[in-house]
């Protein structure tokens, strides 16, 4: 991997990392729906800006059934979800629920696509599964109902990535990963106004809110795609892949420097199945 693109990895995984910091943010003042439609809106606006002044055809005539699905399933639902996690989990646990995503990407292409599933990957994602039970300390009675709801809907929505990644594998491999970075975000923007017009908002907004949306919507989500796609663009969809194994090591830094987590054992050794099991079902064989 070239020496830019190592940079653009770890930079990519420092911001995705840090998402979730804005989510612990944002979530409890906002509410998930309008922390959601602020964060993807915003970024689609002004990516579409950007896309017009370089003269990026998004070919919207053409594609939009396709930008409006995984507008819907890619963006919508799990940035949703994960900010209604946040209202219950600490950002560290959610951006280490969010490294399932790959993982849930190979069962879905063995169910729907009928790739191959050997033993490797099986113990991959038996890895995988302890890993996640390790780090949210199941049977715990020192978590309610609301924590293990949390926990679900960052699963769902790591599922809703897979989801997206095999139909656009099955359905839209001519369409230009670009165009799909401002045209999903803004159709999750638009699709999500009504939801966020009955969302209250619990406290006067104030400059440290409007940073926060800001730094979600423009870098989160903004910056942190031209980035990804840059780097799918130089390296291929493998190595821009390792993303998601360094994001939760940014995760879990950003939550205790800046929210004050903590970083336990559990956690630590959670992510390392996680991770090594992702890792197992991924690799080739």
């Amino acid at each position: 991997m070239k020496t830019s693109s190592i940079i653009r990895l770890l930079t990519l995984a420092a911001i995705w990392g840090g998402s979730f910091i804005f989510l612990r943010i944002l979530a409890p003042v906002l509410g998930p729906i309008l922390t959601t439609n602020l964060r993807v809106l915003i970024a689609g606006i002004v990516l579409t800006i950007y896309f017009i002044a370089i003269k990026h055809d998004s070919e919207w005539r053409k594609n939009w059934k396709h930008y409006f699905i995984v507008g819907i399933v890619n963006t919508a639902i799990p940035f949703s979800l994960f900010a209604y996690g946040a209202l219950y989990l600490p950002a560290s646990y959610e951006v280490i629920l969010n490294s399932t995503a790959p993982l849930f990407g190979v069962i879905f292409a063995w169910l729907w696509l009928k790739e191959q599933m050997n033993l490797q990957r099986l113990i991959g994602i038996l890895a995988a599964g302890f890993g996640v039970a390790f780090v949210v300390n199941v049977g715990s009675a020192h978590y309610d109902v609301n924590f293990f709801k949390a926990v679900g809907a960052c699963l769902l929505a790591s599922s809703c990535y897979a989801i997206a990644g095999i139909y656009i594998k099955k359905y839209a491999t001519h369409v230009r990963p670009m165009s799909f970075a401002s045209c999903c975000q803004l159709v999750a923007g638009i699709a999500l106004i009504p939801l966020s017009l009955s969302q209250p908002i619990h406290i006067e907004l104030n400059t440290f809110i409007i940073l926060n949306v800001l730094g979600i919507s423009l870098l989160c989500s903004g910056v942190a795609y031209l980035l990804y796609y840059q780097l799918l663009a130089d390296e291929g969809p493998g190595k821009a892949l390792t993303v998601t194994f360094l994001m939760p090591v940014f995760g879990m830094l950003w939550g205790a420097l800046f929210l004050g987590e903590t970083i336990t054992a559990p956690m630590i050794i959670g992510t390392v199945f996680i991770l090594g099991g992702t890792w197992l079902v991924v690799k080739k064989a």
